[in-house]
């Protein structure tokens, strides 16, 4: 039996590649397609804006009731974000949430929302930056105390709204986590010293159309580890969302991470 799937802020990019990839799935089917309302394409087949011919599936400012949604992928922005929480815990619709630069009062509904139906939440898609945590954590872990310095440098393209990215800060907190630092830089300018054992680097690029890159420096005197992820197309962190949805239908009320769906 396929997972039913609706994708909301499907005219975006993600959206779009949700919907071309969820279309080549045997085990997927989107049958319900949502962005913003007012926008252009409301009423447009979602099929044929991802180009990938007619699905029977018009794009819609709400999520048609009535429709047999198994999970809800959320790739918007976070004004969406809730909007969308709010129609998932109404009707008790297991929620992917995908968007990026979601602030603390966004996440307090979002963990608010867990309480009534499943939601997993992720500050990436990606199975390989997914499993990368999982690598920092236990680097991070081992390397405690050996005097070791630790830098996050992420990279993205120029039209990136948030920074640094709510990746690379999973990736601080994952550190401190395991590590104890207390402190937390945003790059350095000027006369700013020797650098101290409690800190935690962190550096932004941004340009051109790199679609995500992330590198942990562990750094000590004589040598030095570097782990790094680098993206190379936007349908890892698609397949990484279908993938979510697939594992998240059926669950019960309770907030889950991609953690979760690697079996971490």
């Amino acid at each position: 039996m396929k997972t039913t799937v609706a994708i909301h802020g499907a005219c975006g990019r993600m959206g779009q590649r949700l919907v071309a990839l969820a279309r080549e799935d045997s085990a997927l089917r989107v049958v319900a397609a949502v962005d913003s309302p007012g926008h252009p394409k409301l009423g447009a087949d979602a099929g044929e804006l991802a180009g990938v011919g007619a699905i029977g599936v018009p794009v819609s400012a709400e999520l048609p009731l009535g429709l047999p949604v198994d999970c809800v992928i959320d790739f918007s922005a976070p004004a969406g974000t809730l909007g969308i929480l709010k129609t998932c815990v109404d009707r008790k619709l297991p929620l992917v949430v995908a968007t990026t630069g979601l602030e603390k009062e966004h996440l307090a509904e979002i963990d608010h929302a867990a309480h009534h139906t499943a939601v997993l939440l992720s500050p990436s898609m990606s199975l390989v930056v997914n499993l990368l945590f999982k690598l920092t954590k236990l680097a991070g872990e081992a390397l405690k105390g050996k005097g070791f310095d630790v830098e996050v440098v992420e990279r993205h393209h120029k039209m990136k709204k948030d920074s640094p990215s709510g990746t690379a800060l999973k990736f601080v907190e994952v550190i401190q986590a395991a590590m104890g630092q207390t402190k937390v830089l945003h790059g350095r300018e000027g006369l700013v010293g020797e650098r101290t054992p409690d800190e935690i680097g962190v550096h932004a690029i941004r340009g051109g159309d790199s679609v995500g890159e992330h590198t942990i420096i562990f750094a000590s005197q004589g040598e030095t580890m570097e782990l790094v992820h680098k993206g190379s197309s936007r349908d890892s962190y698609a397949r990484g969302a279908l993938a979510a949805a697939k594992w998240l239908a059926g669950k019960p009320a309770g907030m889950y991470t991609m953690a979760d769906v690697l079996g971490l």
